[in-house]
């Protein structure tokens, strides 16, 4: 059963009242078609009204929902032979980041992304999504790799943040963040980033310096949470939706600002209720940037990329 989301709520009731009316039909032997046909256009009215007018809040738990898809089920519905590939190397596997190469389309690319548990016991297995600094690392490794070879690289982003713990700032988070920024900035061959969820701060950012950066509908990206975000600025976590409202991390303002250069539409009610037709919208969305890209030399890439970055915050007085 899919959970049901706050502002979803009057939806449900509604469709609780049709379900009603059709058991006691079948049950009372008493025609109420038409009572059923009238709240069934307000039911369809009610959902566009509602999806229609999400606020940043609303986009904020629709990005956070259990069942959203993750990067595992992009790379099982768009991904041909995939081969898994693990640890930094260096110090170990790190399993909140997932990453390896596979087939788009019978083309080669290497794929990287965040990845959450569907459960508590994969939360706690894959750390909620927040990656050490073996994770980055390893996701460091492959887009190198994948230079080497000419291989695309699509990179998948859905996380709160880096992981902020004590042993990982032993192991030097901010220094491997701080790496991939610089080494993307520099790749030789073409770069996808998607935020298929929450984007959150430089945990996110350490796979997003990409020539084509782009959102689902109801993703979020963002310097802070919400949360985190009231809490330094009304010391009071709950005041979260007022942050988010204030922060400007829903696809379309960052669209507006230039953060990002393509919106990805989602299914009504968001992706988690049609996995298979979000999958095709991703794939639509990776294959018209790759064939763009893919008229560019090396050298373009990265002066494209760089670029790219230069233009976000500048003004003029």
């Amino acid at each position: 059963m899919v959970k049901t989301l706050s502002f979803e709520e009057p939806i449900e009731k509604l469709q609780a009242k049709i379900t009603e009316l059709k058991s006691y039909t079948e049950d009372a032997d008493v025609d109420l078609s038409e009572e059923i046909e009238k709240l069934e256009l307000r039911l369809h009215e009610l959902r566009v009204d509602v999806y229609s007018n999400l606020q940043p809040w609303d986009r904020v738990q629709i990005a956070r929902h259990p069942e959203r898809p993750t990067t595992y089920d992009y790379i099982d519905a768009l991904i041909e032979d995939f081969i898994e590939l693990h640890g930094d190397r260096n110090y170990g596997d790190d399993a909140a980041i997932v990453g390896g190469l596979g087939k788009l389309n019978g083309n080669p690319v290497t794929i990287i992304g965040h990845q959450r548990g569907r459960d508590t016991k994969e939360n706690v297995r894959r750390n909620f999504g927040m990656p050490h600094p073996e994770g980055y690392r390893k996701a460091l490794r492959l887009m190198k790799q994948a230079e080497q070879f000419g291989r695309p690289i699509l990179c998948l982003i859905d996380t709160k943040g880096a992981y902020p713990g004590k042993a990982a700032e032993e192991r030097g988070q901010s220094e491997a963040i701080a790496r991939n920024l610089i080494e993307m900035a520099d790749l030789s061959v073409p770069v996808v980033s998607i935020i298929i969820g929450e984007g959150g701060s430089g945990g996110a950012l350490a796979l997003g310096v990409a020539n084509h950066v782009h959102m689902l509908e109801n993703s979020t990206y963002s310097v802070i949470s919400p949360e985190g975000a009231a809490s330094i600025l009304w010391k009071d976590a709950s005041l979260a939706q007022k942050a988010a409202e204030s922060m400007k991390i829903t696809a379309a303002d960052l669209q507006e600002m230039g953060i990002i250069d393509e919106i990805i539409p989602e299914v009504r009610g968001g992706a988690h209720l049609d996995q298979q037709q979000q999958a095709v919208f991703v794939k639509e969305a990776i294959v018209s940037s790759l064939r763009e890209l893919s008229s560019l030399d090396a050298q373009q890439l990265v002066e494209q990329r760089y670029e790219k970055f230069a233009k976000m915050g500048s003004f003029s007085s």
